[in-house]
């Protein structure tokens, strides 16, 4: 009998509870008790007032199913047909939570108990979830293998592209547009810009091309008035290190445009691939590099990355009970495989 309906039900129960980020609670305690029910242990670790990551386990965990309890907004709910089901975090990523917690029950079932589950606050944003989780890593807790869900299309990932966000900010003088007068902070930055768009971001053999992108820009008062402050905000899917990146940024600006770097940045990342597998390189950023202490990450899902954030987020119910068969597979070659270290 197939289990594809009753995936479905499970994931329309989770999408209707609205999880944007920093609003994550409800959903965290909805996904605690459901797993209470199926008997495993639950913690809740806050990471800050409201908020918490929710963890599971039977025994000592070493091989960890992990994904995050926060959508991007806006919030909607869902929808089911023949094939899909749709509504926000539909594949990033409640179907993949879905998949996680089936394919943990069915090896608790047949007495394994060397599963837990991770479920991270915030990694849409700045993955403070996963952080907090790398730094309290403790006892009974011993990962050697996390597989983090996100939607690759049922395939798995052997790469992924790092990530560096930052923020351009250019200062000028403020005058009349008439006069000889500035610098403009506008012209200063768009300058910058070109030299951005212009630069060579490396190429790592096997992944690809390092990219940077423009996400906004903004700045001045008015056409006839010369601009004092404008910014830009820019990220880059990087193939270099956050330092050399860091340095080929600075050397595109001018004398009156600052780099301000945020926190959290990373390389490239290398993912275990089962035996056997075909795999994938991605461009989309994860919870995995801020999971170090978690042992080595695997990254694989159900649904398509083109699919999420956007208003017709959806994962094919089909996908879902295939990717549940897949993940118990892969939870036994993996716990096979840390018994022979």
């Amino acid at each position: 009998m197939t289990a594809a309906p009753e995936l479905g039900r499970r994931l329309v129960d989770f999408i209707e509870v609205p999880s944007v980020t920093g609003e994550e609670g409800d959903y965290g305690d909805a996904l605690a008790r459901d797993l209470e029910e199926r008997g495993f242990a639950v913690e809740r670790q806050e990471v800050s007032p409201g908020r918490f990551n929710v963890l599971a386990r039977a025994g000592a965990p070493e091989v960890v199913f992990c994904t995050h309890l926060d959508t991007v907004p806006p919030f909607f709910g869902s929808s089911v047909d023949r094939e899909f089901v749709h509504g926000r975090g539909a594949c990033d990523a409640k179907g993949q939570a879905v998949a996680m917690v089936g394919a943990a029950e069915q090896l608790l079932g047949d007495g394994e108990d060397r599963i837990g589950l991770l479920f991270t606050v915030g990694e849409e944003v700045t993955s403070d979830g996963a952080i907090a989780a790398n730094k309290r890593l403790a006892d009974p807790w011993r990962p050697r293998f996390t597989v983090v869900g996100e939607p690759t299309g049922s395939r798995f990932v052997r790469a992924g592209k790092g990530v560096f966000h930052a923020e351009l900010c250019a200062h000028g003088r403020a005058g009349h547009s008439s006069q000889d007068i500035g610098p403009s902070a506008v012209h200063e930055l768009v300058h910058a810009l070109e030299r951005v768009l212009a630069a060579e971001w490396g190429h790592l053999e096997g992944v690809g091309p390092g990219t940077m992108n423009i996400g906004t820009l903004e700045g001045g008062v008015a056409a006839n008035v010369v601009a004092a402050e404008a910014r830009a905000s820019i990220l880059g899917r990087t193939v270099l290190s956050p330092q050399q990146v860091q340095e080929r940024l600075l050397a595109c600006l001018g004398e009156h445009v600052e780099l301000h770097v945020s926190e959290n940045l990373y390389g490239p990342v290398r993912f275990h691939v089962p035996e056997g597998e075909d795999s994938i390189v991605v461009a989309f950023g994860t919870d995995a590099p801020h999971l170090p202490a978690w042992g080595q990450p695997l990254l694989f899902g159900p649904g398509e990355i083109l699919d999420a954030h956007t208003p017709h987020e959806k994962v094919g119910l089909r996908d879902l009970e295939a990717a549940e068969a897949r993940l118990v597979g892969v939870a036994r070659e993996l716990l096979q495989r840390s018994s022979a270290c």
